[in-house]
């Protein structure tokens, strides 16, 4: 059997080139069904045209249009042929199907909606429903595609259709809330796919649902933890100014990262923020964490002046430093504890100094280097520093116009 259709196949081929047109009914049958399985549906027509032709079988005639169908070419006369034939079977409907497909690709659509309103009184097969309702649809008729699409989505609800009746809700019928409805229903019985939810974030984004964009972000990096759901999570609560919201979603889901950190920080949590900089530096050993270690220590102490707690956020700075961390904040922050506490004032400015090569129009760090050289009694280069804080910044900031004071009493003096 198996080298029968070899040879059967070199003898079709061999008569394709050749152009040997004396071939049974059975052959042609056989070449039809290779051109199908090849997909060479150009071929296939011909072969069914010439079967059709020779033997009268609707088989034929309908393999004939599904392979116009599949190729969109020669509609005009499939619609010729089939429309002959169904003078005498107006009723059948498989020809009826057919029909409406080439309609609709010949941009007929009045005759594809008449055909289409006979069909589902003749049918309430899905298939049926279905191809009707893009006859309605593209006929603009929007009410009776949906109409048609909900009995489908009824009695079958494939995600296929769902997303059909709310493209059509959304675009046409102006049902942005209702298509949104329909959504949230039908994903609290049915497990669906991320472009079911992508659609309902759309439609969340173009009400502006705060809350339902939020609950989506959710649900989308509870599927995949994909980062960039976390940010649109934590830029939402930003949005809604919901810190602590922010921070119990990213504890609940054992989120331990440096954006965690930082809202510990802003919120001034410095036990946990304390905690969790353990976590980061044991997890990357990124020196910058011993460096805001040392700032939380502080700030978060009772005694700012404390032996103890001095003792320690110089050993965390020193060996942050030690570790290749050069960033300015913690050189200025570490250089001006050093300069206020004076434990050791040149070292200080000489970090200030350091922080300046970075960014050197840094107004707060030109107030901590004028701060060093006041407590180095050198008040003309204090004042001289000073005063271009003063002319950027004014003098809202408290600690500028404390600074400011004591800078002009000590170019006074001296």
């Amino acid at each position: 059997m198996y080298w029968h259709n070899i040879v059967l196949t070199i003898l079709i081929i061999f008569n394709i080139a050749y152009g040997d047109t004396g071939e049974s009914d059975d052959e042609l049958i056989v070449r039809g069904i290779l051109y199908d399985e090849y997909q060479a549906y150009e071929n296939s027509y011909e072969v069914y045209r010439e079967l059709y032709d020779r033997t009268k079988a609707e088989i034929y005639l309908f393999k004939e249009v599904s392979s116009s169908l599949m190729i969109s070419k020669y509609i005009k006369n499939s619609i010729i042929r089939l429309n002959k034939w169904r003078r005498t079977h107006s009723h059948n409907l498989e020809a009826r199907r057919l029909i409406i497909s080439l309609y609709t690709i010949n941009q007929d659509i009045i005759q594809a909606k008449k055909e289409s309103i006979l069909l589902i009184k003749q049918s309430s097969h899905l298939i049926d429903l279905e191809l009707a309702s893009n006859s309605f649809l593209y006929s603009m008729e929007y009410e009776k595609s949906l109409e048609l699409l909900d009995r489908i989505y009824h009695r079958l609800p494939r995600e296929e259709i769902l997303m059909r009746m709310v493209e059509i809700m959304e675009k046409f019928t102006n049902q942005t809330e209702e298509a949104i409805q329909l959504i949230e229903s039908h994903r609290r019985m049915n497990i669906v796919n991320q472009d079911v939810y992508i659609k309902l974030l759309n439609l969340y984004q173009k009400q502006r649902d705060v809350d339902g964009i939020m609950d989506i972000y959710k649900v989308l990096y509870s599927n995949d933890n994909n980062e960039e759901y976390l940010d649109k999570i934590i830029q939402v609560y930003m949005y809604q100014n919901d810190i602590d919201g922010a921070i119990s979603f990213l504890e609940n889901n054992h989120i331990k990262r440096p954006i965690l950190y930082e809202l510990y920080k802003g919120k001034k949590y410095f036990t946990k923020a304390l905690y969790l900089l353990d976590i980061l530096y044991n997890k990357d050993g990124n020196p910058k964490w011993l460096a805001e270690k040392a700032i939380m220590i502080f700030e978060s102490a009772k005694d700012k002046n404390s032996e103890n707690v001095i003792k320690n956020i110089i050993v965390l700075f020193e060996k942050a430093i030690e570790l290749g961390n050069d960033d300015s904040i913690y050189l200025n922050y570490y250089g001006y504890t050093l300069i206020e506490k004076d434990i050791d004032v040149p070292k200080g400015i000489d970090m200030i100094q350091q922080a300046l090569i970075q960014q050197p129009d840094n107004t707060f760090y030109l107030d901590s280097l004028a701060w060093g050289y006041y407590k180095q009694k050198k008040c003309k280069k204090a004042y001289n520093t000073m005063e271009i804080v003063v002319e950027e910044e004014g003098l809202k900031n408290s600690e500028v116009r404390e600074h400011w004071r004591y800078i002009k009493e000590c170019k006074k003096r001296y």
